[in-house]
């Protein structure tokens, strides 16, 4: 089933997605972080194809699994956890647009909550032994029910980027959505960032995922993302990411 979203973007359904869903969003970002979780999270779940996003706005690119061609950006789910994963790096002009898709997309499925997992870039993370993980949502009630849950909340700051767009489109769709930030390098994949955003999912959703294989094969991860890495930094660029390390000037 083809759901057409807006004229340039459409997201194609090839199995069974049932409503009321977790959605998990892992897209190309600050360290690969998201990224690298999504998919860890999708193998160690056993996750399966069921749609993936179609539009002219993303690179000519298709991933081969066993010689097969898979499109860049896809749907995978297991039981009622949904992860769109996207193994290109998503334009920044096509940013917007492709939040926008996966917002609308999420709310004609009324999804149950909106989860967009990433990194943010920290100077000198070399010397942190564990990341730290900042939540973010798009209500006060979310926002509450994550401190009663121990999360460290990001108080104040920018958001720039994917996560950022869906957890303010989410709001209007009268949709809960929660960003998961663990501490990163900017332009180095980081593996153990990812391990760590998975542990605080583990906590928000009640599922356990064992995150022993990031930490224990970080180098070969790093060398498996490096090329994707490289793309996306351009992007990011674009995006002016630096603008996250500011606060805003004026807070009500």
């Amino acid at each position: 089933m083809v759901i057409t979203l807006s004229k340039e973007v459409s997201i194609v359904e090839i199995g069974e997605i049932g409503e009321g869903p977790i959605i998990i969003t892992g897209l190309p970002d600050v360290g690969l972080v998201g990224l690298i979780a999504a998919f860890h999270l999708a193998s160690k779940m056993r996750m399966e194809d069921v749609g993936f996003l179609e539009s002219d706005l993303l690179p000519p690119v298709v991933a081969l699994y066993d010689g097969v061609p898979k499109p860049p950006v896809r749907i995978l789910k297991s039981g009622n956890l949904v992860a769109i994963v996207s193994e290109t790096a998503i334009p920044a002009a096509a940013i917007s647009k492709v939040s926008r898709a996966i917002v609308e997309w999420a709310s004609k499925k009324k999804a149950k909550l909106i989860i967009a997992i990433g990194g943010i870039a920290v100077e000198e993370r070399y010397k942190l032994e564990k990341p730290i993980v900042y939540a973010a949502a798009s209500s006060r009630e979310a926002v509450e029910d994550l401190k009663s849950r121990g999360m460290e909340i990001l108080q104040r700051g920018y958001l720039v980027g994917p996560y950022a767009l869906i957890m303010r489109l989410a709001s209007l769709h009268g949709l809960v959505a929660i960003g998961l930030l663990a501490q990163s390098f900017f332009n180095y994949p980081d593996p153990e960032a990812a391990a760590s955003v998975l542990e605080s999912l583990s906590n928000l959703i009640g599922v356990k995922i064992d995150v022993t294989e990031l930490r224990e094969k970080g180098e070969e991860i790093r060398l498996a993302a490096r090329d994707l890495m490289r793309r996306t930094e351009g992007e990011l660029a674009r995006m002016r990411k630096s603008q996250e390390y500011d606060i805003p000037p004026l807070h009500v």
